[in-house]
């Protein structure tokens, strides 16, 4: 074997192998690059090119906003106003009410025992005194011919001890005035002791006819129960018996009702007056006028007749009083009804309730000054009519409110005031606003 490189033998080189259909190519050619780094650069300048156009329309957008905003915030909003008018010498207050009997009575029974026969239904008209129902008491029959007997006794026990004592009085005299030498001290002391034993016997028989007299009393009182009467002249409107229906002594939770009996002619009605109107209901001479929903045109006069004098801490309203004659009998109690009363309104300004603004500082108005500007005033509510409101403070006859304030108006801001159809209604209009 020779050392010269060369004679050393070679490894022989794998031919090459026939790839199959199946398998990846691992050689491209040279173009094949070009295109992808050019098609990647065309991808590139394309995202650009969008990216650039996306920034160029939301920055038009943008400066579009900006303008339309500043654009609008230079532009004055628009209110509607209407002038404050004066609420005139006398105001009116329209508010709901309940009518209530004159007199009212539940009726029960006063003696135990069971219903013989009534006499009086619902919607009679009873006077006073008269006989309803009849009330039969056994009990108490025997009862009062029991402490009659022992009436009769304890009056025969006097006629006994009367005797008794007439003797005793003769002996102790007649052994009194005896001699002495006659008859014993000790013999005179025992008549005189006799003689006070039966005048205590005749003083006791005494007492126990006058307790008996009492006991006789007591049952003949409660055996004029057994006739129920009327208390008063009135109407019955509630019966709660029937004959047979046993009946107990007494009103409480437990007993039933013999009557209801009620009195309207005159009647009463009664009204929450809001607190802010106390002040004028309570000055005398008040009047008022009731009126039925149901009878359209027909009305009742009144004055207040009497308040409470004191303000409801719960509700914060002052109950009131109307007295009415009710002679046609139409306004039965329980019955609701709505009262105006004619008010004392002098000095007040009166404004629509769509101007009024309750902010933490209390109730407030809008008012637009001559030079525009929108200024919040603090008032003084004096009477709420619902519709409208009569101030006592804050503003002025003729000053400008506004009516549904945006909460965006600011204090100060300029704005362009735009008069609502009809000013701030007077008085007169306002006695068709139902009162809160």
């Amino acid at each position: 074997m020779s050392d010269h490189p060369d004679s050393r033998p070679r490894a022989e080189t794998p031919a090459p192998q026939d790839q199959d259909d199946g398998g990846v190519p691992v050689d491209f050619a040279p173009a094949t690059g070009r295109r992808l780094q050019r098609m990647a650069l065309v991808v590139v300048v394309v995202l650009l090119l969008g990216f650039a156009l996306v920034t160029v329309l939301r920055l038009r957008q943008r400066h579009a906003l900006e303008d339309a905003a500043a654009s609008e915030a230079a532009q004055r909003p628009t209110v509607l106003v209407t002038t404050a008018g004066s609420a005139g010498g006398r105001g009116s207050l329209n508010l709901p009410g309940e009518t209530a009997a004159w007199f009212e009575s539940t009726i029960y029974a006063r003696v135990n025992g069971y219903v013989a026969r009534w006499m009086a239904d619902i919607g009679d008209q009873v006077r006073q005194g008269q006989l309803m129902a009849v009330i039969e008491t056994p009990e108490l029959d025997a009862q009062l011919d029991a402490a009659r007997a022992q009436l009769n006794a304890a009056e025969a026990q006097v006629r006994v001890r009367e005797a008794e004592a007439e003797l005793a009085a003769t002996t102790y005299a007649r052994w009194r005035d005896s001699p002495k030498g006659v008859v014993s001290d000790q013999e005179r002391e025992e008549k005189r002791a006799d003689h006070d034993s039966a005048e205590a016997r005749l003083n006791a028989a005494r007492a126990q006819v006058v307790l008996n007299q009492a006991e006789v009393d007591h049952d003949l009182a409660l055996a004029r129960f057994k006739n129920v009467t009327a208390p008063f002249d009135g109407v019955v409107v509630e019966r709660r018996i029937d004959i047979g229906n046993l009946v107990t002594a007494g009103s409480t939770a437990s007993t039933m009702p013999l009557y209801r009996i009620s009195r309207d002619r005159p009647i009463r009605v009664f009204v929450e007056a809001p607190q802010s109107a106390a002040a004028d209901l309570m000055q005398p001479g008040t009047r008022a006028e009731v009126r039925i929903g149901k009878l359209p045109g027909q009305s009742y006069a009144g004055p207040v007749t009497r308040t409470s004098q004191s303000i409801d801490p719960r509700a914060r309203t002052l109950k009131v009083e109307v007295d009415l004659p009710n002679r046609d009998g139409r306004l039965v109690p329980g019955m609701y009804v709505d009262v105006g009363f004619q008010l004392h309104s002098s000095e007040l300004v009166q404004v629509p309730a769509a101007a009024m603004i309750f902010r933490t500082g209390g109730p407030q108005i809008g008012v637009v000054g001559p030079d525009g500007h929108l200024h919040f005033h603090s008032v003084t509510i004096a009477r709420d009519d619902g519709a409208t409101l009569a101030l006592a403070s804050g503003v002025t006859a003729g000053d400008k409110v506004a009516l549904n304030l945006s909460s965006q108006i600011g204090d100060g801001d300029l704005v362009v005031a735009q008069d609502s159809a009809p000013a701030a209604p007077q008085a007169a209009a306002a006695g068709d606003a139902h009162g809160r």
